[in-house]
């Protein structure tokens, strides 16, 4: 089984909002760092956004800088990306991944270094 389990996503119109939500099925799952990777029809996976877990430290794509903010509730292992101002491009399917402590000092959101995997959840743009 997935040991992150995401939840949103769905079908918007270009301009509009939506949020993904990701939590680690365990509370005892090792995250340093959490985040929200893509996967649109042809295209290999490419990263989104990061967040670190203890320190919130944050990487973005340049693609969504501005548009996308991600977050990170500590207690419950969770970390959420609200998605604004979404455009045609944005359509794939997003994944969320993680990382333990042995990633500590490594640079942030690198797609091969995700230990940890998501369902993945279908985001499309259209109008």
């Amino acid at each position: 089984h997935e040991q992150l389990v995401q939840s949103g996503g769905g079908l918007v119109q270009p301009g509009g909002s939506l949020r993904l939500s990701c939590a680690a099925s365990e509370r005892s799952l090792d995250v340093y760092e959490i985040g929200w990777f893509r996967q649109a029809p042809g295209k290999e996976r490419e990263a989104v956004s990061c967040i670190r877990r203890r320190d919130g430290t944050t990487w973005y794509a340049d693609s969504v800088k501005g548009r996308f903010r991600i977050s990170r509730d500590i207690p419950g292992n969770t970390a959420y990306l609200q998605m604004n101002n979404l455009k045609p491009e944005d359509t794939a399917v997003y994944y969320c991944g993680a990382v333990g402590r042995r990633n500590m000092g490594q640079p942030m959101c690198i797609t091969d270094d995700q230990e940890y995997w998501g369902q993945g959840t279908q985001v499309s743009v259209s109008s």
